[in-house]
């Protein structure tokens, strides 16, 4: 089997002891190209990899119930960034580790005894389909209606990785930690509104560049022109359909 080089982030291989499994499984995604870190899942050394992180493979075990901060610090990753676990285990370390990790999160689940050539086939084939030119483009919506922004979520989650954040303040901790191509923020927030959220990106030189599109409920010549003052990339009315929606983004990433 072969593969070709895979350019994007790692996959973070996480086993809570030195399984050889898992270290072998380091060794055969390095030596086909693909970028890996392990860790005993301890968080300050998962935190270094936060970044680069594309893929988190869990080898779960019996000691599962003890590394609750561990699940939980992951989850909280994976549901932040979009990405991905694949769990290696058997029925009860599974079934442990899902009550922290939602099933919406898990990519694969592999029983043991585990066959190395069908993860590594699963690994490779997502890392193509989310790294490099295939790289899926990854949108920040900011709304504090949480209806409204889980609906846009499930409208873009097959097309990019999206984020989510309910106030300026979670967006700018959001973006203090994750990358974004593009974000979609509400103009009407309470505490910090849309164009304040803005002029708070634009004032920071790590954020300054992402380009931002309004989310409004108005659409009368006064909000209008307010909006573009505060030169966004597009201003788009609520009342816009999943089908538009698509297309905006589509011709915006081209």
């Amino acid at each position: 089997m072969s593969y070709q080089d895979i350019d994007g982030g790692k996959v973070l291989v996480v086993s809570a002891t030195d399984s050889f499994l898992a270290k072998s499984l380091v060794s055969k995604l390095e030596t086909n190209g693909i970028a890996s870190a392990f860790s005993h899942g301890d968080i300050k050394d998962l935190d270094k990899y936060r970044n680069e992180i594309e893929l988190i493979v869990l080898f779960l075990s019996e000691d599962m119930e003890e590394m609750v901060d561990t699940l939980v610090y992951l989850k909280d990753f994976a549901s932040d960034a979009d990405r991905k676990f694949i769990l290696i285990g058997d029925s009860a370390e599974h079934d442990i580790a899902t009550k922290t990790i939602s099933a919406t999160l898990i990519l694969d689940w592999f029983k043991r005894p585990l066959v190395m050539d069908d993860l590594l086939k699963c690994i490779n084939r997502y890392m193509e389909e989310n790294t490099g030119e295939n790289r899926k483009k990854t949108v920040l919506i900011v709304d504090d209606d949480i209806t409204y922004m889980r609906t846009v979520y499930e409208w873009l989650k097959d097309d990019y990785h999206v984020g989510m954040a309910s106030s300026g303040v979670q967006a700018i901790s959001y973006l203090a930690r994750n990358k974004a191509d593009l974000v979609l923020l509400d103009y009407e927030m309470p505490i910090a509104n849309g164009p304040q959220v803005l002029q708070m990106l634009k004032s920071d030189s790590e954020t300054g560049h992402i380009p931002v599109m309004f989310l409004t409920g108005h659409s009368d010549k006064e909000s209008v022109l307010s909006v573009v003052g505060l030169n966004p990339a597009d201003y788009l009315l609520k009342t816009i359909d999943k089908a538009n929606l698509l297309k905006k983004l589509k011709d915006f990433f081209g």
